[in-house]
């Protein structure tokens, strides 16, 4: 297992594909983007596939959810996907989506074996998502999200940034949104990981602030709190309303900073060069590329993985006065 000194037990397993991507959110990086890895630094499909397998098959990971950057902008995702949901024990796959392209990737992606998705949306309107991305493709990410509703990556999950005197106001109308469609939606803390470094605690829309902005049109019932779980969200229930289906409606609040969960964490982060991170917040990596490009076998490259999970400190510290925001952005993490 890949366990660390607090009794913590990593299984669940987020490989960033690219550190590219085709929007320029501004609580991601600037405008003109960002430098990207260049391509001999990032794993190949071979690569990133035998360490999947290893986590999967010799050290625990039961869950893989593949990220970005944009990860479909990696070529051979449903091959990355089809080779990972062939390892048994078969671990569950998800993929975190701006939804750019998915309308045309989904139905491969489902035959490959993807379980569900997660596609970023902090707006429905299209003149605050130009603003918010800086890019005109609100309807591409609406798109995405049907056709991966009608391929079978269900529940759809839906993640959103709420940006103080930006999109703050649209929360009901996003809550309300997806549960006409059956979408199951996240609010997220805004978090310090923006390439600009520009995050100011003062400007964050916090999980109370969420919750005050729901609770002004919509009943809500907190969730049974035994069975969160390691789950980042607080979960709630929505008083009167139900899915299309009938299961009844829910709304998450993460509130990665105010309402840290670190205690209960159990996920591992794979870069896409080769690099292990215990948080998103780590300012330390641990290398698997050299050691698999130098001929190590798979039980020295798992002895090396447990060795970086063991080291994974007690939180992320961002409440700390000594913080300091990691070097690399979400964009080169993967979420």
């Amino acid at each position: 297992m890949l366990s660390d000194s607090y009794g913590r037990v990593a299984t669940d397993l987020r490989v960033s594909l690219t550190d590219r991507c085709n929007l320029r959110c501004t609580y991601c990086m600037p405008a003109e983007g960002l430098e990207w890895l260049p391509k001999p630094e990032l794993l190949t499909d071979d690569e990133l596939l035998r360490l999947v397998r290893i986590g999967t098959t010799r050290l625990g990971i039961d869950e893989v959810r593949f990220t970005g950057g944009e990860p479909l902008l990696r070529r051979g995702l449903p091959g990355i996907v089809a080779g990972t949901t062939e390892h048994e024990p078969r671990p569950r796959t998800a993929l975190t989506t701006n939804g750019i392209g998915l309308a045309r990737m989904a139905p491969a992606l489902a035959e490959a074996g993807l379980d569900r998705v997660n596609v970023s949306l902090d707006t429905l309107d299209p003149v605050v998502f130009e603003k918010l991305a800086r890019r005109r493709r609100l309807d591409d990410v609406l798109e995405g999200m049907a056709a991966a509703a009608e391929a079978g990556l269900t529940p759809v999950k839906v993640n959103t940034v709420l940006m103080r005197d930006i999109n703050d106001h649209e929360a009901p109308a996003l809550l309300r949104f997806c549960i006409e469609r059956g979408y199951e939606l996240r609010f997220i803390e805004q978090m310090p990981l923006d390439a600009q470094h520009g995050w100011r605690r003062d400007n964050m829309i916090t999980a109370d602030e969420i919750l005050q902005r729901l609770e002004a049109e919509f009943g809500l019932e907190a969730a049974d709190a035994d069975t969160r779980g390691s789950a980042p969200a607080e979960l709630f229930h929505v008083r009167g309303a139900n899915f299309p289906d009938g299961r009844t409606a829910t709304v998450g609040v993460i509130g990665s900073v105010t309402r840290p969960f670190c205690g209960a964490c159990d996920r591992v982060r794979l870069t896409a060069d080769g690099q292990i991170r215990n948080c998103l917040f780590a300012r330390e990596e641990s290398d698997l590329r050299t050691p698999l490009r130098e001929g190590a076998t798979d039980d020295e490259i798992a002895q090396r993985w447990k060795a970086a999970v063991a080291s994974k400190l007690p939180g992320h510290g961002i409440n700390d006065p000594s913080f300091l925001q990691p070097a690399r952005p979400m964009s080169a993490i993967g979420g």
